[in-house]
């Protein structure tokens, strides 16, 4: 169900205490709360604590372990009455519906994370983001945590499709919501953009671990390195705010509520902050989908400076000057190249860990050739002065 939009509560590490011992849990929250800078915490009473239930959810048969949560959660229900839907369309994790009655106004999402997705995702992080999200009314109820897996309130709508996220009257709500996550803030300074320490992190375990068996569609590992440290120099001097960041907006990952008349994001385990045009950027590139990816469906200059104006309007309360719409557009253009590296990267990675059914190594292939196809034109791109 869409959450309402509602007052901030606390989203400190400290509300997600253990009812069992649970390995995917034992984390020391004293420690995270002190070393984290990346979770804002709004004064206010405690929230309730959420569970990490001791179970184990098997990637192969996802059923058993779902009902055992269910048992948990939902005591009321009677197990020969719950229903269940796999959801298909997700290339990180496995996600299973369970509810009882036919509109789904209750529903149980159990997300079962994907084989060695820890290496690509900060799972303790994930959580806080909910957290904080959900806080400011932009996220699901988190029921709990498993020891390889969460679940999560269902929200009413249609996940939206490439074809979508075009229509002005979405990408108008889009730019709107995006606005709204890109204002929280944490207390005092904020935090560094995690985009540097990800992709180092992401091409550390593709020299190291993943380089001698890459196809030879794929640049070479020295190629890449060089545009790594290329797109640091360079980016890094584009002032683009840090903000907090969705950071994987892609079509299936916006809710789209048409009795309330807007959008949702869910799917936060790359969220945190970064900085705001490869955010927007990110979201441009997803334009083009990713099952049948077609790079002719990104956003036309005249479809991103309408998108852009409506996002600053909204994150600044008045017009937009045509100065401030070009140099986001350009900022965001930009940072779009960033985002083809990152996630190619991260196929690479899933390419060689995952066992879910996607081809990876094409996805990375297109995303490195995209890369270096747009990189002339958008590196031409001037700053307004």
């Amino acid at each position: 169900m869409a959450v309402p939009p509602s007052a901030p509560v606390p989203c400190s590490p400290f509300y997600l205490r253990r009812q069992e011992a649970c390995p995917q849990c034992s984390w020391s929250m004293e420690e995270k709360a002190v070393a984290s800078a990346s979770c804002w915490e709004p004064p206010g009473p405690p929230r309730a604590a959420v569970p990490c239930f001791a179970i184990a959810v098997d990637q192969d048969d996802i059923l058993p372990g779902a009902l055992r949560l269910i048992r948990e959660l939902r005591p009321h229900w009677k197990p020969e009455q719950v229903r269940t839907k796999r959801f298909k369309d997700g290339i990180t994790n496995k996600l299973l519906a369970c509810y009882v009655e036919e509109d789904m106004r209750d529903c149980v999402l159990v997300r079962v994370y994907g084989e060695w997705t820890e290496l690509l995702v900060d799972r303790e992080n994930e959580i806080r983001n909910f957290q904080l999200l959900r806080a400011h009314g932009c996220a699901p109820k988190l029921y709990c945590t498993f020891q390889n897996g969460l679940c999560y309130e269902y929200m009413q709508g249609v996940a939206l499709g490439p074809e979508h996220i075009r229509e002005p009257q979405l990408f108008r709500l889009i730019a709107l919501e995006m606005a709204k996550i890109h204002t929280i803030h944490a207390n005092g300074s904020l935090p560094k953009p995690t985009l540097w320490h990800k992709m180092h992190r992401y091409f550390t375990l593709v020299k190291d671990e993943i380089s001698p068996s890459l196809s030879a569609d794929v640049p070479k590992v020295e190629v890449l390195e060089q545009e790594l440290a290329w797109l640091k120099e360079h980016l890094s001097q584009l002032d683009s705010p840090v903000v907090f960041c969705h950071n994987d907006l892609l079509c299936k990952n916006i809710i789209y509520d048409s009795d309330k008349g807007h959008v949702r994001f869910i799917d936060y385990e790359y969220a945190g902050y970064n900085y705001q045009a490869f955010d927007i950027g990110n979201h441009f590139n997803e334009f083009a989908g990713v099952n049948e990816v077609d790079y002719c469906r990104y956003p036309a200059r005249e479809i991103q400076l309408q998108w852009l104006r409506y996002y600053l309007e909204a994150q600044k309360g008045t017009a937009a000057s045509p100065r401030e719409v070009e140099r986001l557009y350009a900022q965001v253009n930009k940072f779009a190249l960033a985002s083809h590296f990152f996630w190619a990267l991260w196929a690479l990675i899933q390419n060689q860990y995952s066992t879910i059914n996607f081809d990876f190594l094409r996805y990375a292939v297109i995303r490195f050739n995209q890369y270096f196809k747009v990189k002339p034109q958008v590196s031409a791109l001037e700053m307004p002065k």
